[in-house]
């Protein structure tokens, strides 16, 4: 990939954790109080029938399991998780516990797919995870600890989906959108019978919910999942995930903005070590061998990752 696109790709990506970002101010603002699961399933179920509705595309075969998992690791299991979080932390708590995903998926993406781990890496990791602690951490904040191991679990589920989102890749002929529809649909139908059966529907619903959902629906949905699934198919796992920082970023200024939250010079700097960590994180343009173009490689590079995965998972 030429560095200009390389460069357009990352930016693009980055809008859908620029977007989970406002996720923490329309939580606390605008959704009915204390109903995590509730916000997850109205946010991922309706966002995947309104995309399988425009493309009618139903998984077979091994992706009949495999869009479940996906769709738990990326929509059911993070979302809950998330909201719980986002309930019971601060915003800006939540995000920094949730800045180890990175490490987590060097980790995995070295297991799974094979990728290398580096130097810049592993300083990228650290330079992310003390970027989000400048920003967001206040030592007199007080815990909850159900929301510390909610905020644990959604960097775990993140990791995980990411990795595996990138080692599957996408069935042939499937395009873009049913692929994000399926797991929009997966996690949605996971999480609908404990919405259910642990917080049942709201008795009142106002006009302030109903905006807060649309808003979950279809930016924090339908567009910034379909973004985020296009950002995996063409960078590494791990560059995927650094974008995923911009969440605290945006988290913090919309604190500030709306909620009159402080921002420090601190918070600042921390926002700059933050973007710092994300450009050493993404990949670097590699030049194709002599006598050998760009799309000569990227269909090695896809016929490996494509052997790695029948290795690991079997054919089809």
């Amino acid at each position: 990939m030429k560095s200009g696109q390389q460069f357009l790709t990352s930016g693009v990506t980055a809008l859908a954790p620029a977007i989970w970002g406002s996720t923490y101010l329309v939580t606390t603002e605008w959704l009915p109080p204390d109903r995590p699961l509730l916000a997850g399933t109205v946010r991922a179920l309706p966002a995947g029938l309104i995309l399988l509705t425009f493309a009618r595309t139903l998984p077979t075969g091994i992706w009949l399991w495999r869009a479940l998992v996906l769709g738990t690791l990326n929509i059911g299991a993070f979302n809950f998780l998330l909201f719980v979080a986002a309930y019971r932390l601060p915003g800006g708590i939540a995000a920094m516990i949730m800045a180890v995903q990175p490490m987590l998926v060097l980790v995995l993406a070295a297991l799974l797919i094979g990728d290398r781990i580096q130097y810049t890496h592993v300083a990228a990791c650290a330079l992310g995870a003390g970027g989000v602690v400048l920003l967001v951490f206040k030592g007199t904040a007080a815990l909850d600890y159900v929301g510390v191991a909610a905020a644990v679990g959604a960097a775990v589920s993140m990791a995980v989906g990411i990795t595996l989102t990138k080692l599957w890749g996408r069935p042939d002929g499937v395009g873009l959108l049913p692929f994000t529809g399926w797991q929009l649909i997966a996690g949605g139908l996971v999480s609908l019978p404990f919405t259910l059966s642990v917080e049942g529907l709201p008795a009142t619903i106002s006009g302030t919910h109903v905006i807060g959902f649309g808003y979950l629906i279809s930016l924090g949905a339908v567009i910034s999942y379909a973004i985020w699934f296009r950002g995996i198919e063409r960078l590494p796992a791990l560059a995927v995930s650094f974008l995923a920082l911009g969440s605290p970023i945006v988290a913090t200024l919309l604190g500030y903005l709306f909620l009159r939250q402080t921002l420090s010079i601190l918070q600042l700097v921390g926002i700059l070590v933050i973007i710092s960590a994300v450009l050493l994180a993404q990949p670097r343009p590699v030049k194709p061998r002599e006598g050998q173009g760009g799309f000569g490689a990227g269909r090695e590079e896809s016929a490996a990752r494509k052997q790695r995965t029948r290795r690991l998972c079997g054919r089809s």
